[in-house]
C-alpha cells in the first residue's frame, strides 16, 4: 500500500485530540472484561455508544484539539502517510472521500463530507461519551468517525488478525460506509434492535464492507481533489489479503467462538467471518456501488 510520496494531505477531514481533557469525567464503559464486552457489541455497528446502552449519559461538547496535534503538524504530504500511522489515516480519509466525491457526483448528487476524530481513551459525542473499548464507530448525530489508533494492535492481539496498513484502512472505508449509509437513509431504517443473521443490522454492516470493497477498487484510479492525480498509487494482492482477514477476524461467528466458546447465529449483528469476506470480495471484484444491496 502506498501513497504519492509528493501529494499534499488535507487534515482538515480529521480531528485529533489526543491528549485533550475530556469534561464530565469518566465514561461508563472501562477495560477488562466489561471493556471486551463493549467492544465485541460495538464493533463497527455504526452508531454511537448511547444507542448500544454505553454512554455516560451527560450531553457534553466535543473535545477540541489541543494545538500541538500531531496531525496537523506532522501530517503534510504522502511521503508522511507512508511514513506515520496517523498520517496513514489521513491519507486514506481523503482517498475514501474522494471516491465518494466522484460517485456522487457520476449520479448527479453531492456527498457531504464526514470527519475522523482520533481520540485516545475517551471521546465525548453526539451519541454519548465513549470509551476506547468501544471499537472504531460512527455517529450519525455528528457525522463522524471515531477512532482510537491502539485499537489496530487489539485486532491483531485480541482478533487474531495480520494487520497491516490496508486492514487499517479497511476499517476506516468500512466506518465511511456507514456514513453513505446515513445520508441515503439507510442506517436509520436498519436500527429496530434486532438481531440475527438475516437481521437489519447484519446487512448495514456486510454492505459497508461491500462499500469498503469499492472504494478499494477504485482507490488508485480516483483523482486526488488536490493533485488530480491517485492518492494512494499502489494496492497489491497482499493488502487486499490483509483487508480480507481483518473482515473476517470481525465474524460475528469468529467472536463468539473466541470468547463465549460456541456459536449462537440469533445473536448476531455483523455476519460470519465467511460472510464479511463474501461482501468485501463482492465490492472489490465488482468496483460497483449497486452490487452492494445487501438488502434484496
Amino acid at each position: 500500500m502506498q501513497f504519492d510520496d509528493d501529494a499534499n494531505l488535507d487534515t482538515s477531514e480529521v480531528k485529533d485530540v489526543r491528549g485533550s481533557r475530556v469534561p464530565g469525567g469518566r465514561a461508563t464503559v472501562g477495560g477488562g472484561i466489561i471493556g471486551v464486552i463493549a467492544l465485541i457489541l460495538g464493533l463497527f455497528f455504526g452508531v454511537g455508544p448511547e444507542q448500544l446502552g454505553l454512554s455516560s449519559g451527560s450531553e457534553e461538547p466535543a473535545a477540541t484539539a489541543s494545538s500541538a496535534a500531531e496531525v496537523d503538524r506532522n501530517c503534510r504530504t504522502g511521503a508522511d502517510a507512508n511514513a506515520r500511522e496517523e498520517c496513514r489515516i489521513v491519507a486514506v480519509v481523503n482517498s475514501v472521500q474522494d471516491f465518494w466525491r466522484a460517485e456522487y457526483a457520476r449520479r448527479g448528487g453531492r456527498y457531504a463530507d464526514a470527519s475522523t476524530v482520533v481520540f485516545s481513551r475517551q471521546v465525548p459525542t453526539a451519541c454519548g461519551t465513549a470509551s476506547s473499548a468501544v471499537g472504531p464507530f460512527y455517529c450519525p448525530g455528528d457525522r463522524q468517525v471515531y477512532l482510537d489508533l491502539g485499537f489496530f494492535d487489539e485486532l491483531r492481539t485480541t482478533f487474531g488478525a495480520t494487520g497491516g496498513p490496508f486492514a487499517q484502512a479497511y476499517v476506516v472505508a468500512h466506518e465511511y460506509g456507514h456514513h453513505v449509509q446515513n445520508l441515503t437513509g439507510t442506517l436509520a431504517r436498519a436500527q429496530d434492535g434486532r438481531t440475527g443473521a438475516n437481521s437489519p443490522a447484519v446487512r448495514v454492516e456486510l454492505q459497508a464492507d461491500c462499500y469498503a470493497g469499492v472504494w478499494a477498487r477504485h482507490a488508485t484510479t480516483t483523482p486526488d481533489d488536490r493533485t488530480g492525480r491517485p492518492l494512494l498509487t499502489r494496492l497489491t494482492d497482499d493488502d487486499i489479503r490483509d483487508g480480507l482477514d481483518a473482515a473476517s477476524a470481525v465474524g460475528d461467528d469468529r467472536i463468539q467462538e473466541r470468547f463465549q466458546g460456541r456459536v449462537t447465529p440469533e445473536n448476531w449483528t455483523h455476519g460470519s467471518a465467511a460472510q464479511r469476506r463474501q461482501w468485501f470480495r463482492t465490492g472489490y471484484t465488482t468496483g460497483d456501488v449497486a452490487r452492494c444491496n445487501t438488502f434484496r
